[in-house]
């Protein structure tokens, strides 16, 4: 649910719920403010043990979406370092597939930084998975015949080694853009951020203090959750993935060759 929502439509639906828990707490403090005499030390303790447990949810909820995160900026740089490396390769085998398989590469890393910019799960991004792995049995293809053509030769075997792995760190790329905290967790942030927080202000409405305090920490709390989301959408959001090293390598396959074509 909450990653087929844009950034606004999230962020409003997150100070909704947690605004709306802390405005209900302050009129229900209020109404029971005369009566609440015998009943306050009790829901005293347990807002500070509902504060402390929320505390410990966010926590354990923001370092599962900054793990993820890191997780998918090192497949980006694996994901550029595996094609410069077939690339690279791809200059020592022979003609034709030398020329070709140099094009197909460029395509591919194309393909890659385009990866970067789509939303995970999304009909866009199956059909630019899907392309990869069309450029990828052409690749193969064009590899076996330079193998065929040169069974003992070392440049076809390297090739084809950094080619596997080029293959192998996109299936890990694409399995690390949909691997996503639980919606049970981030539920579990959303529903116990406004439990917590209307109690709070059920609290400090039945002692007659001022509301600002709680509105102040609704929406740090809100903001706080809302980073936990961003972090987990990498393509939307203010937190995004960089394609930096996928942009840098499309730049070094701009130019010529380094190596000349064998003989």
């Amino acid at each position: 649910m909450f990653f087929s929502l844009s950034s606004w439509q999230l962020g409003i639906l997150i100070f909704a719920v947690i605004g709306g828990a802390s405005v209900v707490g302050v009129l229900l403090g209020r109404y029971a403010r005369r009566d609440a005499d015998s009943y306050r030390e009790t829901i005293g303790v347990l807002q500070g043990a509902l504060l402390g447990v929320v505390g410990l949810i966010l926590a354990f909820g923001l370092s599962l979406a900054v793990g993820r995160y890191q997780d998918r900026r090192a497949h980006v740089v694996d994901d550029a370092n595996t094609i410069g490396t077939a690339y690279l390769r791809a200059q020592t085998i022979s003609e034709p597939q030398r020329s070709r398989s140099l094009a197909l590469l460029r395509r591919y890393n194309d393909l890659a930084i385009q990866l970067t910019y789509e939303i995970p799960g999304s009909a866009a991004i199956r059909r630019t998975a899907a392309e990869q792995g069309g450029v990828q049995q052409d690749l193969w293809r064009l590899a076996a015949e330079a193998m065929n053509r040169e069974p003992v030769a070392s440049a076809e075997r390297l090739y084809l080694d950094s080619l596997n792995e080029m293959i192998d760190q996109q299936t890990v790329r694409v399995a690390g853009l949909n691997n996503r905290v639980p919606d049970a967790v981030l539920w579990l942030q959303v529903l116990g951020a406004a439990f917590a927080l209307g109690f709070l202000a059920l609290y400090l409405a039945m002692l007659g203090r001022g509301v600002v305090p709680v509105f102040a920490a609704a929406a740090l709390v809100s903001f706080l959750v809302l980073v936990t989301f961003d972090l987990d959408r990498p393509t939307r959001g203010l937190i995004k993935v960089p394609a930096t090293p996928l942009i840098a390598e499309a730049a070094t396959m701009r130019l010529p060759p380094a190596a000349p074509a064998p003989r």
